[in-house]
């Protein structure tokens, strides 16, 4: 497939284009800094700004999905969402946070005592985005959520999946690798199963 990857250079949206291309996919790249995103014959780094509704529609188009993978506190979610359907695609898949997960029922992960401040305001505007896709029915979106730890680890391809609940291990942990989270989300992309919905992964 041909797709727009936005933050292709980050955390996530590295593992991303890695496993993108890994597939066989076709990939534009779209960044702040072209230069940082690794040459290939199936990629195509292309400057772009998140605040540029009418830029960024413009760079999607013609593509057969988008994946969104930028942070969402330094972004504006309903300026992304906009543009993608300014764009014509329909497909779109969006990296997520853990915070809006729950840990038990009604109460969500970023609500906890220990949930770190620091990521606080990331993952409340992840929070945020999910509840602007839900009342969305123009597009086929789907919002992949983390573990409540991610970092970089093996590429297994062994983790579970599941909704709207943290996942956590028999320890209580809840963790998973960015290259892990990676194939999840590109799995979805070739066959998709969460239609609309949000969905995670973990060990």
């Amino acid at each position: 497939m041909n797709i727009a990857l936005i933050g292709a250079t980050g955390f996530i949206g590295s593992r991303l284009l890695a496993e993108l291309i890994r597939r066989g996919h076709r990939v534009t790249a779209i960044v702040r800094n072209p230069e940082k995103v690794p040459a290939g014959p199936s990629v195509t780094a292309r400057e772009g700004e998140v605040f540029d509704r009418d830029g960024l529609a413009a760079l999607i188009a013609g593509h057969d999905a988008v994946i969104s993978a930028v942070h969402l506190s330094a972004s504006d979610p309903a300026g992304l969402l906009a543009a993608v359907k300014q764009s014509g695609v329909k497909r779109y898949l969006v990296v997520g946070g853990a915070g809006s997960l729950e840990v038990a029922p009604g109460v969500k992960l970023f609500d906890t005592p220990d949930f770190p401040a620091i990521y606080l305001d990331e993952a409340r505007k992840g929070g945020d985005f999910l509840d602007l896709l839900k009342a969305e029915t123009a597009l086929d979106w789907s919002f992949l959520s983390p573990s409540a730890r991610i970092q970089p680890g093996g590429r297994t391809g062994k983790f579970r999946l599941g909704r709207d609940q943290l996942l956590v291990d028999a320890n209580g942990h809840s963790a998973s690798s960015a290259e892990d989270y990676a194939i999840a989300l590109v799995g979805e992309l070739e066959k998709p199963a969460h239609s609309r919905q949000r969905f995670t992964v973990g060990y």
